[in-house]
């Protein structure tokens, strides 16, 4: 799987189980992970075309909605809510597989521009 598809993985995660909790608690913070993967799928056109700026700030957002979700789990294990623990926790899941997705993708495009640097660097005419 490509950056791109499990961050458009992500997003659908993010909106979906979002919107499902906010029509199960009738809470508006339950929109908050909505708008979040509405703003990172704005991006994945960017990400799909490998632009290192709006990867990165992908992977922010993705970071970011990874650790505030933190605080949504704790309060929903502390209450014992089973059905908020499972949203939250695929939400977390998600933005977790995505971010791994995001990693391996950046540390490909290094080993790709070491190696396209070592060639270059074998074929031009000095090394000989």
């Amino acid at each position: 799987m490509q950056a791109a598809s499990a961050s458009l993985l992500n997003v659908v995660v993010l909106v979906a189980v979002g919107l499902w909790g906010f029509v199960t608690s009738g809470s508006g913070t339950s929109l908050i992970p909505v708008g979040f993967g509405l703003v990172i799928g704005a991006m994945n056109p960017g990400i799909r075309k490998k632009n290192k700026v709006i990867a990165h700030r992908a992977v922010g957002l993705t970071l970011l909605v990874l650790i505030a979700l933190g605080m949504p789990l704790k309060s929903a294990l502390a209450d014992g809510r089973t059905d908020a623990v499972a949203r939250v926790g695929l939400m977390m899941a998600s933005s977790a597989i995505a971010l791994v997705f995001f990693v391996r993708s950046f540390l490909a495009a290094r080993q790709e521009k070491a190696a396209a640097k070592e060639t270059e660097s074998a074929e031009s005419p000095g090394n000989a």
